[in-house]
């Protein structure tokens, strides 16, 4: 099943000579479990894509699905609620919110959501277990490397029922191992059944893909076939 389907979908900004167009008739698509990369130039769309998958912006034209729901015509809470029960994100700038703890950042979606707090922390807690900073639970975001916090972020992203992971530039931030290590995790996390849309400007982050999509002037210029598998960035010994 597709799911995250974008058909035609086009998005300009302002009017007349002033006019901006983001996204040029671009159609994508996202299979159940599968990793898309999006690669581009600076300026080529590759964020206005996500905003618009993930329902926080409205295309000028075009359609978009996800889990097979047409999103046009939702009202206002139920994009809200799709966004909190299905759509996590993932930010370059982990976003983390510095007064609360990690397990109290990862727990506040399902806060929102109108989950009790002792069940939204012991969700938290779990999916801080499974990215390996059960340990860190109590640590507040200045106590944290570059590394943890984006796993805390990626945990967040992933807390509760959500089964599509937009993340952009998510190892922006980090050095090459840690970006890698970030990569893994989300590949690991495809292969249970989240379907990730990661923007990435770097090649060999982006070979952890299934697929890697490319962006230019708002415009889809080339879907090659499937890109090689993470295997290929594994050191000789990695590899025995």
């Amino acid at each position: 099943m597709n799911m995250l389907e974008l058909r035609q979908v086009s998005k300009s900004y302002g009017q007349g000579t002033a006019e901006v167009h983001a996204l040029r008739e671009v159609s994508l698509t996202a299979d159940e479990g599968a990793m898309v990369a999006v690669m581009g130039p600076s300026g080529s769309g590759k964020s206005t894509l996500l905003t618009i998958a993930g329902t926080l912006e409205e295309p000028t034209s075009g359609e978009v699905l996800i889990a097979g729901q047409l999103v046009a015509g939702m009202s206002r809470n139920a994009k809200a609620r799709l966004r909190r029960r299905t759509i996590g994100y993932v930010f370059q700038d982990f976003n983390l919110l510095p007064g609360l703890t990690a397990a109290e950042n990862v727990a506040l979606p399902l806060e929102l959501d109108g989950l009790s707090v002792r069940k939204a922390r012991v969700a938290g807690l779990k999916a801080l277990e499974r990215l390996g900073l059960g340990e860190r639970a109590a640590h507040y975001p200045d106590q944290l490397s570059g590394g943890e916090r984006q796993r805390v972020a990626i945990a967040r992203a992933m807390v509760g029922e959500r089964r599509l992971l937009l993340a952009d530039e998510p190892s922006g931030a980090l050095d090459s191992a840690n970006g890698e290590a970030v990569m893994r995790l989300l590949h690991d996390a495809c292969k249970n059944g989240m379907t990730a849309v990661v923007v990435t400007h770097d090649a060999q982050l982006a070979s952890w893909a299934d697929r890697v999509v490319f962006l230019r002037d708002g415009r889809v210029t080339d879907q090659p076939a499937p890109a090689p598998g993470p295997e290929s960035l594994l050191a000789p010994e990695d590899t025995r």
